[in-house]
């Protein structure tokens, strides 16, 4: 069971780095790609302009 929670894990932050990799150019970012799609759960949850900017990347707004 672990197991299965932590492969969920791990397709739910791939899929979420990718679309925000993907989408990245639909943000106000202009540098630190790389680091902004890494660390994006953890950005995510404490920074609302970072937020915004995910939502934007991710629904194209």
């Amino acid at each position: 069971m672990p197991e299965l929670l932590l492969l969920a894990m791990l397709v739910v932050y791939t899929g979420g780095a990718w679309k925000f990799w993907k989408g990245f150019r639909r943000t106000n970012f202009t540098e630190r790609r790389i680091f902004l799609t890494l660390l994006w759960p953890i950005l995510v949850t404490t920074n609302k302009s970072y937020r915004k900017n995910f939502n934007k990347a991710l629904k194209g707004k």
